[in-house]
Formats: C-alpha cells, structure tokens, sequence
C-alpha cells in the first residue's frame, strides 16, 4: 500500500480483447491526470495510444503507445497494448516490463472466454493484474447481472477474481458505484470526479453480500482476517487495503473495478487504485531476477524512426541512467522520452523510468542491459509465436529489391513475431507472422516507413513429383563443330524408390565403356534434370544406375557426358509415369473445448485427416486436434479457424511427407505450373 511518500515511477500495461476500450480508458486516464487538455477519440484517429498511420488507417492499436502522467505526486508510465489476438506477442513483451496490467473487458458475459489466453499468460508470469469492465453503462440495456459476468469471467481465470464495487442502478441505467472497502456510495459525472452519495437502500444488500465475498476470498490467504471473520469481527478498513496490495503483488487476487472510460466514469477510482496497491519497480524486478547493482535496464521493444534512428524502449530497473553511458557494452548515444508519437530528448532517467536508448545497435528485445558491459538475454522473456500465416512480397520498382531486404530486417527487428524466409527453389521472399493483419500492417509499414512499395500473393506451394515405374534407356549425345567434337553415350536404368528417400546415383558400369573420370559428371548431369520434371516440379525419390556406354577418346569430356547424363533421365522421366507429390504438414489445431467439433469438420473440409484429440497441456477447457492436412489447403487456414472460435483458435504447423496427388486438382496444379512457366 502506498505509504504517502513520492514512490519511484511505476508501470501500468493497458491490455484486452480488441474493442473492449483500452485506448479510450488511456485517453481517460491522462485526462484524468492533467497529461492531456482533451481527449482524442478511436475512431477521429487522434489518440495518443495510436499515433501511427498503421493504427489511425485501421482505428485499432497496432503496436505499444507509451504515455507518462503524474498522479498525486507519483509518476506513471502507460503502455497501450494491441488488442487483435494476430499482435499478442506484443502486448505480451509490453507485460514483462510492466509492474501490474489492467486488463479491460466488455460487460458481456459471451465474451469472456476471449481473455483465456491473456489471463493465463499473465498467470504463468506471476504478472499482478487488474480487471477493468469497461462500458458498464451497457450493462443495463443487456439486462446482464453483475454476478452472472463475474461467474462467466472467474471461468477463465486462474486465479480468484475479486469484485471491488458493486454498481448502482436507476432502472436499465448504471449511475454510479458502492466501493467494498470503505462502504461509500459514488454517483458517476461525466468528465470530472464522481459524487459522494447516501448509499441508495435497493443497493444495501447486494453491497453487504458482495462485500462478504470480497472478504472471504481475501481470508484464503490471510489467517488473522480469517479469525476475525469467524469470530464476527469487523476488519480495519487499512488492513483490508494492505492485504489487498500484498495479495495483488504475489498474483493472488485479481481486483475487479467498473467503469466506462468512454464517459470517465471509475476511471479517477481505478488511478488511485493503482497508487496505492500496485508494486514498486524494485519488487517487479526482484520477481523477474533482475541482477543487483550499478545501473541496469531492460529492452521491451527495438522502434526504428526516421530523425532519431534505431531506439531501445527500455525500463529502468536499477540506478541511473544517462546520455553518453555505456549499457550492455554499447554507448547510449540519446535519452528520449516517449508520448504517443511525440520524441522528447530528456538528460537522463531513474529506476522505475519507461525511455527510449539511442542507438544500441546489438541491443534486442528482452536483453537486460547493465553499466558492467554484460548484455544478458532474459530467460523468463516469452518466444516469439510460431508463425500461421504468409505471404511472399516483392517490391513495386525492382530498383528497390535490395532496400526491401533492408527494410523487411528492421521491421522483423522491431516485431520479432515477424520472420523473412528467402525460398530459392521458388525465387520468393516469403514474410511470415500471425496473420492476414499482422502481414497487412508490415506491408503498409515498408510503403509508409521505408518508402518501399509491395505486391504481395499467396507463396508458391512446394509440390514435387517422382515416378511410378523404372526404364531402361540408351541415350547418345554428339556434335560436331570443327576441332574437337562433343560426343558420351550412356545406357541408364531409372526405378522409382520409396517416399522419402531422395535421389541415388549408382555406377554398374563394367570393363571401362565409359571412363572413371566421367562418371561424376554422368551423375551431375542427372542431379540437373531433377531440378524440373514432365510436370514443371523438382522430382525425387528415384534411383538412376549407369550400366553401360560408349566414349571417344578425343571429343568425350565432362561437359559432354553431364549433357547426356540430363538427356537421358529428362527422356527417361516421361516413361515412367511421373506423378505429382503434395506436401503434407503435420497440424496441431488448438481450441477452446466448445469449439473441438467446429474445428474437425473445418479440417476435414479441407482434405485433413484426423489423427485424434486430447487436451491441451497445462490448458483447462482447451484441446489439441491433430491432424495431417495438404499444406495447398493451409493458406487462410488461421482465418477461418479464427473466424469459427471467437478468434482464439490457433496452431503449429511441420512438414511430415510427401503424398501422391491425382485427378482433376492434380492437372489443374500442373496446368498452373506450365502455365506460370510460360509467362516467365
């Protein structure tokens, strides 16, 4: 519990379902505080959450908005986090340097699975959050009780939630709040702090009842509450609030406040909530085993900007730190503060700070930085998710392929959710990440940041083709120029092998017909027309063995035995009935329980074959479905999967093998290949 004096500089990451109001309680909240004069509003594209061109073109937050405010003498740093369960990771990076998270919902009780994964990752972090229910003026006209939204949101918590007000209503209409702990009525004014009331009698016995509960849930872990509440002994309202704090810190508890940040209600009531119950930045960094001594700092986020050059958004753990001081082995070349899209150059900053470092090339996300020159890679920072959607880009003007490489490396340096894969076989640049928004506002970011224009189309599938049946072939290469000829001749028999086993050469060649030195090449030869079969595709799982040929001992050469060497598979390959390989991915489909049936008819549906289901490890309520599916069937997979499971569906993803594809999708596959080889 705050103990009056000035703490050090805290932390607060505004996190939550996309449109549940986490940009409105931020413009609220500085509002609140003096930081703005006026708020801005989501759709206007004026926030101070979302400066971006990315986020005002999509009304959505895209990545981390930093804002500070001063409080009652306490100073405070906001990050708004990306909503859009396609950017998690980045609201997830913003959790690990956050000393306590506001998690913000919609009074609508459907909706509450939609936090499963933000709970439980907060959770397995030992994050302490708090849980704001945004636009609770709603929650008359969905006639939704206060307790059904509570049962339905406890479902998806690990931990208790703990509600701190109860709302007052006047009909359908919620006009204000009892708070638990010190038992006052408050009637909401739209824009200013709210009224002290008589605490209305329809209200009294749900608030004595409510209060029980608050009670009760906090005696769990407090043995001294617990006597008094046996014995009917009231508890000293400061020692409710210091069990709260402490029951908070350890992650215990999840308070639950009420509020409409729309029209500022609660939103004073949550501020003071955080001042006095949320941690000091030492006990967050003693959670999270940052090293003691000298000054150290920790990077959230690499930001890329066109006047001040690469910046390290980083905490401040420990000690000072200041322009021109050497962190992580590099010197801090500009201290910046951060509000919105506003850069501020600030002369240094002290623990607890939120800033931005300048130019720390070497320094990446989740590097904890100290004056000693150790740069250390936190253990407890959160992989980067497996990637479930991509797409293959190429610059507009081909004089910009070179810079789009650049561009694409500083944005995956800023995103590490972001990866770029350069596919030769397929001549591709292939970006990939969370999603058809994720890639989108990556695209966007190369034209509006970098000034790098993109066509983007779905990648090339990597299908191959091999054979059914084995020949035999003579085949003889000669040409005659002037001087010295060309002239190999070679008796070749191809057998198909089984799947998976690539391609083997065999010499069973005997009495000298065709020279050692030549044989190499013959090999060579065959490896090159594998490179593209009768249907356009790499061709594999094949056995060519050299039995016989002839060779002259002034025209023949390498050169002219790794020609017949192609010659004669290429013509050998069309008489053993060559047929076309997909690839299959081995897909591990994971889902809310409800939703389990859902995702086996979306995989069928798309060619998978169901290998079983289980439950998720260390998921309650939540199932894996394994399944082998075409990987031509997986290029908006995670759309769809989303679009049937609240968006909370996701999986991974591996190549296990290759399988025979025939029929009609078979020649229209190759009827594209040909096709696409003719354009080229």
């Amino acid at each position: 519990m705050h103990n009056g004096k000035r703490a050090a500089p805290r932390c607060a990451a505004l996190v939550g379902p996309y449109l549940s109001g986490k940009t409105s309680l931020m413009e609220s909240l500085l509002l609140a505080a003096g930081a703005i004069q006026r708020k801005g509003g989501a759709g206007s594209g004026d926030t101070v959450g979302d400066a971006s061109a990315e986020a005002k073109a999509r009304r959505m937050t895209v990545e981390m908005g930093v804002a500070s405010l001063d409080y009652l003498g306490d100073r405070w740093h906001l990050i708004d986090c990306p909503g859009s369960i396609e950017l998690m990771s980045e609201a997830c990076r913003a959790l690990m340097v956050a000393d306590v998270a506001v998690v913000v919902c919609e009074p609508v009780p459907d909706k509450a699975l939609m936090l499963a994964p933000l709970f439980k990752f907060l959770d397995d972090n030992a994050i302490p959050h708090m849980l704001f229910i945004n636009k609770v003026d709603q929650l008359g006209a969905g006639g939704t009780r206060i307790r059904d939204l509570m049962q339905a949101l406890q479902a998806v918590s690990q931990r208790p939630l703990v509600l701190r007000e109860v709302p007052i209503r006047d009909g359908q209409d919620v006009t204000g709040y009892v708070d638990l702990v010190s038992e006052r009525a408050y009637r909401f004014k739209p824009g200013q702090a709210s009224d002290l009331v008589q605490m209305p009698e329809t209200v009294r016995d749900r608030e004595r009842e409510a209060r029980q509960e608050m009670l009760e849930a906090l005696a769990d872990f407090d043995d001294g509450l617990l006597e008094k509440l046996l014995e009917d002994v009231a508890p000293d309202r400061n020692e409710i609030y210091r069990q709260l704090a402490a029951d908070l810190a350890q992650d215990l508890i999840v308070p639950v406040f009420l509020g409409s940040a729309e029209r500022d209600h609660g939103v004073r009531r949550l501020l003071k909530a955080l001042r006095h119950e949320t941690p000091e930045p030492a006990a967050t960094a003693e959670r999270l085993g940052i090293p003691e001594g000298g000054s150290v700092a920790q990077v959230a986020k690499v930001l890329h900007t066109p006047h001040t050059g690469r910046l390290s958004l980083s905490r401040v753990w420990r000690g000072q730190v200041a322009d021109g001081m050497c962190l992580g082995g590099e010197k801090v070349s500009g201290l910046f503060a951060l509000f919105g899209g506003t850069v501020t150059k600030i002369a240094g900053a002290q623990a607890g700070d939120l800033v931005a470092l300048g130019k720390l090339e070497k320094a990446r996300a989740g590097d904890v930085l100290t004056d000693k020159g150790q740069s250390i890679r936190a253990a407890f920072w959160p992989d980067a998710p497996e990637p479930v959607h991509a797409i293959a880009v190429q610059a507009e003007q081909r004089t910009d392929e070179v810079k789009l490489t650049a561009a694409i490396h500083k944005l995956v340096d800023e995103d590490p959710s972001l990866t770029l894969h350069h596919r030769a076989e397929t001549a591709e640049m292939v970006l990939c990440g969370q999603g058809p928004v994720h890639l989108g506002i990556a695209a966007d970011r190369l034209r509006n940041r970098h000034n790098v224009p993109v066509r983007a189309h779905a990648p090339v599938i990597p299908y191959r083709e091999t054979i059914r049946k084995g020949t035999e072939l003579h085949s003889r290469f000669k040409r005659q120029t002037g001087g010295h000829g060309q002239f190999a001749d070679v008796h070749v028999a191809v057998r198909p092998l089984p799947r998976g086993s690539g391609f083997q050469f065999k010499d069973a060649v005997v009495g000298g017909a065709v020279p050692r030195q030549f044989i190499p090449a013959v090999e060579e030869g065959c490896r090159e027309a594998l490179a593209s079969g009768p249907m356009g595709f790499p061709v594999v799982d094949l056995e060519v063995t050299l039995t016989g040929g002839q060779y002259h001992a002034v025209d023949s050469s390498e050169q002219a035995f790794r020609t017949v060497g192609r010659q004669a598979l290429q013509e050998a390959l069309g008489k053993c009935e060559p047929v076309l390989l997909e690839p299959i991915m081995l897909v591990n489909l994971s889902t809310p329980t409800e939703f389990t049936a859902r995702v086996q008819r979306l995989a069928s549906g798309r060619r998978g074959q169901i290998l079983g289901f289980d439950v998720r490890p260390g998921w309650a309520g939540w199932d894996e479905v394994k399944v082998y599916m075409p990987q031509a069937d997986m290029a908006d997979l995670i759309i769809e999967l989303r679009s049937i499971t609240l968006g909370l569906g996701s999986y991974t993803a591996v190549f296990d093998h290759l399988q025979e594809l025939t029929g009609r999708l078979a020649d229209r596959v190759a009827e594209l290949r040909q096709a696409g080889v003719a354009a080229q």
